[in-house]
């Protein structure tokens, strides 16, 4: 499928971390978030808001090296709480302006080298994620834009879920060769949607459209995605599991985020 435009990227990262900063504003610093074991909320603010920072410094400086996540500026957390939701706020902005400065200009990543929008990307779902993460933790529901959810997922199954290079690729352990894995997301009016996961004598192969498969697994892309990255459990009413489900369950095993 084809991925969103930039523009649509600053947009979701953007008002994913104004949502996101809003209900830190509005909860307790020390609330647990299940889907992340032993975080609490200010523990994945902090990450949220330090990851912002850390891609956009990738971009503003042109790395051509990795840089220590640790060492991002501005990258400690507010004591006071009424600056918590700006600080949250500062860093998304300060990425996707990087990112519009930065145009073509090519950087580091842990793939190899990319473009700027690579991070506004990753960013744009790491935090898509995360704040479903947070609504979670509040007894809220997630509620992700269908096409939002499934450039996720299409970023996850090409891209995040596989090995750094070099690597070896564990996701070629969680199926057998020549096995196919389908992922069909059912949302109304969606461009594209599917996944078809191969596993071919030369690795992991993943590519947009719909065919035969040993496992399928269905339902709207929020859930698909939840699911993959371990959101939801495998046997959630939301989503429909077709086939071999054991293939499916060796991926999630070994694709965990």
């Amino acid at each position: 499928m084809a991925q969103l435009s930039p523009d649509r990227l600053d947009a979701q990262l953007e008002t994913c971390t104004a949502q996101f900063a809003d209900l830190v504003a509005a909860s307790d610093a020390g609330l647990p978030i299940p889907t992340c074991p032993e975080w609490t909320l200010r523990q994945l603010a902090t990450h949220v808001g330090r990851a912002h920072r850390w891609a956009a410094e990738i971009v503003r400086t042109r790395a051509a090296e990795g840089i220590p996540f640790r060492d991002v500026p501005d990258g400690a957390y507010p004591a006071e709480p009424s600056e918590r939701g700006p600080w949250l706020r500062a860093g998304a902005r300060r990425l996707t302006e990087a990112a519009g400065e930065a145009g073509t200009d090519i950087v580091w990543s842990f793939v190899g080298a990319v473009p700027p929008v690579f991070w506004t990307r990753r960013m744009a779902h790491e935090t898509l994620v995360h704040l479903a993460d947070a609504q979670i933790a509040a007894g809220q529901q997630p509620a992700m834009d269908p096409a939002s959810a499934a450039d996720a997922i299409d970023e996850w199954v090409s891209v995040m879920s596989g090995p750094n290079p070099g690597a070896p690729d564990e996701r070629a352990l969680a199926m057998p060769e020549g096995a196919v894995m389908h992922l069909h997301a059912t949302d109304d009016g969606l461009d594209g949607g599917e996944w078809l996961i191969r596993n071919t004598a030369g690795g992991i192969v993943v590519s947009a459209g719909h065919g035969s498969a040993d496992v399928a697994m269905t339902g709207p892309a929020q859930s698909l995605l939840l699911v993959l990255l371990g959101r939801l459990p495998q046997a959630d009413p939301a989503v429909t599991v077709h086939g071999d489900g054991s293939i499916l369950a060796s991926w999630l095993d070994v694709t965990r985020f």
